[in-house]
């Protein structure tokens, strides 16, 4: 265990994930004892997690792995404890001044973890004192005239969200609800509530709280809560309001997920009827919604129009993330296009001074040149280079790179790389004589 954990070696954020996996070697080793030696498999893991303390100044968790493998030792904790016999309120009690204690945040939002390794008289055990904590939170009476302290209203929140989380491992819904009608209902709380009504076999009163929820959280409604509104409609057999549900989102906010979740309502008979109808509605939305939609539904003939009918404005301010991909896409079919796709994601960095981004920003530079001159577009291209000089003079950084670049100009269009290897190939197979 000492020598897993390294005491006084600094581990980096690379070293980090090889670091964990070494004391997860560790902890494997402790697990097999709950079998055959609870007692002595909970003692080890109190110290292994004595020495995981010690350790976190000594280590960069950015990645969060370190943390996790924490939470999973306080899990074996719990079930080698509950294993050798030992009493449930003591085990809860222990775990909830870990939870006070806890400098490094280990602990945040662990009863979700802890209820997966309590037993029933465990879970019981933890929720008791929690109630307890909240009742008392809940009757604190603040001086005359002023509000409940922080302190107190933290434990009162904090509390309630531990009860909901333990109320929903437990499935029990009478609980919750009267938990909810002290602390005000939520969307969320709606669809934990349909959750637990949907697993106990009560579709109906399920898709009441979704309902519910919905109309509490209006345009904005949770996703979970509508995909579980849409999924119930189609269980009790009413799937042609699921998809007149999803058909009123997509309409709303055209793009690639809304147009997945209204596909995966449609008869398979009905699709591509279904297809075009979307498609002819896909109007009016963000310009980068759109182009990832047609880009998914291979809609080219679409995505073309879209991109000859936006701004250079329009394509600038769209992110990359949707442009680079459509770029690629029309780079053959269309080149004046694309090179107009590559120019806005070009002009998007410099635009916004992004000098750690200056290299990309010369490359879609450069393929825009490319697609101009494939496309017989060079005064397009000039244009542009007379558009930077004038407008970016004073990025230094950036313009003498792209001098270089604008420089070259007029070479003739640059051969692709294939070209570039099979001229390579040739010139070797010559010297080899064949």
């Amino acid at each position: 265990m000492e020598m897993a954990l390294g005491p006084g070696a600094f581990i980096g954020y690379g070293e980090c994930f090889s670091f964990v996996s070494g004391l997860e070697e560790v902890a494997a080793g402790i697990g097999k004892l709950t079998k055959t030696d609870p007692i002595r498999a909970a003692a080890l893991y109190e110290t292994f997690l004595a020495g995981c303390y010690e350790k976190a100044d000594e280590l960069d968790d950015s990645s969060g792995s370190f943390g996790q493998f924490v939470d999973d030792l306080i899990r074996g904790w719990i079930k080698a404890r509950q294993a050798s016999g030992a009493d449930p309120d003591e085990t809860a009690a222990r775990l909830l001044a870990r939870m006070d204690n806890d400098p490094y945040s280990f602990c945040y939002q662990i009863e979700g973890d802890a209820a997966k390794a309590f037993d029933k008289a465990g879970l019981a055990a933890f929720e008791r004192r929690i109630r307890a904590r909240f009742e008392a939170a809940s009757t604190a009476k603040p001086e005359p005239g002023k509000r409940l302290g922080h302190e107190a209203e933290y434990v009162l929140r904090r509390n309630g969200e531990i009860l909901r989380t333990l109320y929903l491992a437990q499935k029990d819904v009478a609980a919750y609800v009267a938990l909810t009608t002290r602390t005000g209902l939520t969307a969320k709380d709606c669809h934990s509530l349909a959750t637990m009504l949907v697993k106990r076999r009560k579709p109906e009163e399920a898709l009441a709280w979704v309902e519910r929820g919905i109309a509490l959280d209006g345009a904005k409604a949770d996703y979970l809560l509508t995909d579980l509104h849409r999924e119930l409609l189609t269980r009790l057999g009413r799937g042609n309001e699921a998809i007149e549900a999803a058909w009123a989102d997509f309409r709303k906010d055209p793009g690639k997920y809304s147009y997945d979740d209204l596909m995966k309502l449609v008869p398979k008979t009905e699709r591509t009827a279904w297809h075009g109808k979307a498609m002819a509605a896909a109007k009016g939305a963000d310009l980068g919604s759109l182009m990832e939609l047609f880009l998914e539904t291979k809609e080219m003939g679409r995505l073309a129009e879209l991109v000859r009918g936006a701004t250079d404005a329009a394509l600038n301010q769209t992110s990359h993330h949707a442009t680079e991909p459509a770029a690629k896409k029309l780079e053959k079919a269309q080149p004046g296009l694309a090179a107009r796709l590559w120019r806005a994601q070009g002009m998007r960095i410099v635009d916004a001074a992004k000098s750690k981004y200056y290299d990309a920003a010369l490359s879609n530079f450069k393929r825009a040149r490319r697609c101009y001159e494939q496309a017989g577009l060079a005064s397009e291209w000039e244009d542009t280079v007379r558009q930077i000089r004038v407008s970016h003079r004073r990025k230094t950084g950036f313009l003498s790179g792209f001098e270089a670049l604008a420089a070259d100009t007029g070479r003739g269009v640059e051969p692709s790389f294939l070209d570039r290897a099979k001229a390579r190939w040739g010139v070797r197979d010559g010297k080899d004589g064949s």
